[in-house]
């Protein structure tokens, strides 16, 4: 089974007359963005592939929280995630190669969030019920969650995961 491992960006900055795309990380995100890297080094899976969005955010995010890993996994930086919606996305992962048994997503809220409840939305109650009641109401910058997806990726469809894992990472103050 493929795991889906989906990161929302660390927190970003709102310089004045900067464009969305180009806003860097803040504070904040500096320190958070490390710490989702070191709770994927050691909580796994560790991703074969990953696909981020091109904005300056998302690529700062994926650059400090890669650092944290025993390896860097191929990266390509994906136009179609930024301010993508939950179907966009889904067709995106759908071209994955099938060889690609974990797969990060670096991107976007609310795709991201919106995703998660796409796939995983109906399994109220039970295994991961909890952490999709909490998914549900906030996935906050650097959140990471887990889904496992049987088959392939060109079969994933709405309600075909299982959410297995959903954590805030924080860093040092």
């Amino acid at each position: 089974m493929p795991d889906l491992v989906i990161l929302r960006h660390a927190k970003s900055a709102w310089p004045p007359g900067v464009p969305d795309r180009d806003r860097p990380l803040g504070p904040r995100g500096l320190r958070d963005a490390p710490a989702a890297g070191r709770l994927l080094a050691q909580s796994g899976p560790l991703p074969d592939l990953v696909l981020c969005s091109p904005a300056r955010r998302t690529r700062e995010t994926w650059e400090l929280a890669a650092r944290e890993l025993p390896a860097e996994p191929p990266v390509r930086f994906e136009p179609r995630l930024y301010a993508a919606d939950a179907e966009d996305i889904l067709d995106t992962v759908r071209e994955v190669p099938a060889g690609v048994g974990t797969l990060l997503l670096v991107g976007h809220n609310p795709g991201l969030q919106d995703l998660v409840l796409l796939l995983a939305g109906t399994a109220r109650g039970g295994a991961g019920g909890d952490a999709l009641d909490r998914l549900a109401t906030k996935f906050p910058t650097s959140a990471v969650a887990v889904l496992a997806a049987p088959g392939t990726w060109a079969d994933l469809t709405p309600g075909g995961a299982a959410l297995t894992a959903f954590e805030i990472p924080r860093g040092g103050r």
